[in-house]
């Protein structure tokens, strides 16, 4: 954890948002963020609509995938390009013995995450290396959805000692000091998981939030198959991790 007492809302926190043809609802995303924060990265990950031009007139900083590599990829690349620009003085914090007050924080750009809780994340920050949000499911979430959802979590739980409770909510905000330890290497939705894996591998310390539950009428996140090629990239993570230890 870094000095808490030092963060800028409008300056020290950089919104990341991953996107892929959502003409529909990425202006009014950074337009929510923008009320709570100055530095918005909006990376469009191959779309083939009006995306990357309503994100650049919205005030965004945007940065664009020719094709579409998939939303751990994109990601990544937001939050590489954000922490190479990061203003603060390095003489100064140096000195002082203080370090990074800069926050990242991830946000889906379809519209499914409340930017007014970015100021709850933060506030969590202060006690905390990663804050996770967690989403109220309602009896309106398919079956098949819960049940992959609550078995990822059981698996994710079980093989990294964590006890999180949303392992798949993308909505989440991590100091740029410990974004090296989290960084992923999937290209794909397992990337929130591998987050996690990260977290339990240099134990780094995690607090949950309360979300929304926000549901447009174009369901983009985790499907079943992804579910399957998710719990896949777990074994094959360990198997890895296994490896590199021998």
């Amino acid at each position: 954890m870094t000095n808490a007492e030092n963060i800028n809302l409008k300056e020290n926190v950089w919104a990341i948002i991953p996107i892929h043809n959502e003409e529909r609802n990425i202006g009014e995303v950074i337009s929510k963020c923008k009320k709570h924060v100055k530095n918005v990265v909006v990376v469009d990950d191959g779309s083939t609509d009006k995306s990357h031009n309503i994100a650049k007139n919205s005030g965004a900083i945007v940065l664009r995938h020719i094709v579409n590599l998939g939303k751990g990829a994109a990601l990544k690349t937001g939050c590489d390009y954000a922490v190479r620009n990061m203003t603060r003085n390095t003489k100064k914090s140096a000195k002082n013995n203080e370090k990074n007050p800069n926050i990242l924080i991830f946000i889906d750009g379809d519209g499914q995450h409340d930017a007014d809780m970015i100021p709850v994340f933060t506030e969590k920050l202060k006690d905390c290396d990663i804050a996770i949000g967690v989403r109220r499911f309602n009896k309106k979430m398919p079956f098949v959805m819960k049940f992959g959802n609550n078995f990822i979590n059981f698996i994710i739980n079980l093989l990294f000692h964590v006890k999180i409770s949303d392992s798949q909510s993308g909505y989440r905000a991590v100091w740029a000091e410990n974004y090296r330890k989290i960084r992923w290497k999937s290209q794909d939705y397992s990337m929130e998981s591998e987050m996690i894996a990260n977290i339990g591998k240099h134990k780094l310390k995690y607090s949950q939030v309360p979300i929304p539950t926000i549901y447009n009428d174009e369901y983009k996140g985790t499907t079943v198959v992804d579910g399957f090629r998710i719990v896949y990239n777990i074994i094959k993570y360990l198997g890895n991790q296994r490896f590199l230890r021998s």
